[in-house]
């Protein structure tokens, strides 16, 4: 007998990758597919094993019959559903992309090339509950694995390079609509010779404060600009996306003491894939191809980018990356500031492995026990 499989939040842009990835690996073949909507239901669903009706996301007497909800809906959906359909008795598993429950004690955060062996230790004791992390922590740890899993990190510094497409779909419209606003505003000038590029830097760069740019979903132009913010503040002046790096990674580390790791967040125009630098403090000295072949040897997804100009401008981007499972890793250079102090690059696309892709592949675990 099939297990029934509930979807909440499919259409969202985490929701269609999860998607799109099981129809690609035909795993809706095992599973007997629900599809909620919390604003639709009634409405058809997708063409998906048939015709799909769309059912109430907040039916909770249609929920209660789910073997495993699947949910992609966001913290506010999980807030107000999922402990009350635990209180309501529902024993079955939640997989969820939003933050709300990764740090609950009953939890795990999943990322299986990371930590699969604690993901079926806690199915063995009784978890029922997994959740996807933060983003820029599953690519760190995607991309430094290696590193961690050797006990070789003595700390890590970070700065991130987060796309808009990582906020939402509204806010990768939003950056569109700005890079169209910004060319309208000069569009006539750039053929004339007699203006300079001065004079039409002047112009873009007053025009984002007009009174119609677009800036309601960043509440800053993000076209040709950066935004070192995201999130909400939180204690020691650190933003809510800062300070998940470290608490979230070393929960799926599962260490045996905390790994500091700390750095800064920032949201940049690109439309897809995080980037992200790294200065590492290494607890001893290694040779480039020791390096190479650590951070290669943990998962068959890295990328390992030569450090030159043509392999780095061609490989280690976003437009490079988007759309693939790969983590590029590149810039991979000892510092001269200090002893054991390691530079790195990488890139990794936030709506597969920074999202989507250990939901999916989680779901398939739960499967086939």
């Amino acid at each position: 007998m099939k297990n029934t499989v509930g979807f909440i939040g499919w259409r969202g842009m985490v929701g269609s990758v999860l998607i799109q990835r099981m129809i690609e690996e035909n795993n809706f073949d095992n599973i007997h597919a629900v599809f909620f909507s919390t604003s639709e239901s009634g409405k058809p669903g997708p063409n998906i094993q048939g015709s799909n009706i769309l059912q109430d996301a907040y039916n909770f007497d249609c929920l209660l019959t789910m073997d495993i909800i699947v949910s992609c809906q966001g913290g506010k959906y999980t807030d107000s559903t999922y402990q009350k359909l635990r209180g309501l008795g529902w024993n079955g598993y939640w997989i969820d992309a939003a933050s709300s429950l990764r740090l609950h004690e009953d939890a795990i955060i999943v990322l299986d090339p990371i930590n699969l062996q604690e993901m079926y230790d806690a199915i063995n004791v009784g978890v029922k509950t997994f959740v996807g992390g933060n983003c820029t922590v599953s690519l760190m740890l995607m991309a430094l694995g290696g590193l961690f899993f050797n006990n070789l990190i003595e700390w890590v510094l970070f700065s991130t390079y987060q796309a808009a497409s990582g906020a939402g779909s509204k806010h990768i419209i939003e950056l569109i609509r700005q890079m169209g606003y910004l060319y309208q505003s000069v569009s006539d000038n750039l053929e004339k010779k007699q203006c300079s590029i001065l004079e039409i830097e002047k112009i873009m760069s007053k025009s984002t404060q007009d009174i119609n740019f677009p800036k309601q979903e960043f509440l800053a132009p993000l076209a040709g600009n950066v935004l070192p913010w995201i999130d909400c503040a939180v204690q020691d002046n650190q933003t809510r996306e800062e300070w998940k790096v470290q608490v979230e990674a070393n929960k799926i580390l599962n260490s045996n003491y905390m790994i500091p790791i700390d750095g800064t967040c920032a949201r940049v125009g690109t439309f897809r894939c995080h980037s992200q630098a790294f200065t590492i403090k290494l607890k001893k000295d290694l040779s480039y191809s020791n390096i190479y072949d650590i951070l290669k040897e943990q998962n068959n997804w890295i990328k390992i980018i030569p450090n030159n100009m043509h392999s780095t401008l061609n490989l280690l981007t976003p437009f490079a990356v988007t759309g693939t499972l790969n983590i590029a890793v590149g810039r991979i250079r000892k510092l001269k500031i200090g002893q054991n102090l390691l530079s790195i690059f990488s890139v990794g696309d936030q709506l597969l492995w920074g999202a989507a892709e250990p939901l999916r592949r989680t779901l398939m675990i739960l499967l086939s026990i």
